[in-house]
């Protein structure tokens, strides 16, 4: 049985999480880059790395899920600011 603070982590990982989908499709969709900070997004990068590596310590599921995927999708953001600035 999942713990019921495991629960209200995996609610707030998808919370989180789901809030960078639109900023990944717009800036996908319309390659303009120029409104996003390339500094705020690779430190957020690497805090969402180290954020992962906590949660794989602590062997928290939600931690390891929402971190990933945050980190792969603020990770496509980085890239695309590189691409199209």
């Amino acid at each position: 049985m999942i713990d019921k603070y495991e629960i209200i982590g995996l609610i707030a990982a998808v919370l989180t999480t789901s809030s960078f989908v639109p900023q990944v499709y717009k800036t996908w969709k319309t390659k303009s880059v120029g409104n996003l900070s390339l500094t705020m997004y690779l430190a957020m990068f690497i805090g969402i790395l180290l954020w992962l590596i906590y949660g794989i310590h602590l062997n928290s599921f939600s931690m390891i899920v929402a971190n990933s995927v945050t980190a792969l999708l603020t990770f496509i953001l980085i890239i695309l600011k590189l691409k199209y600035k």
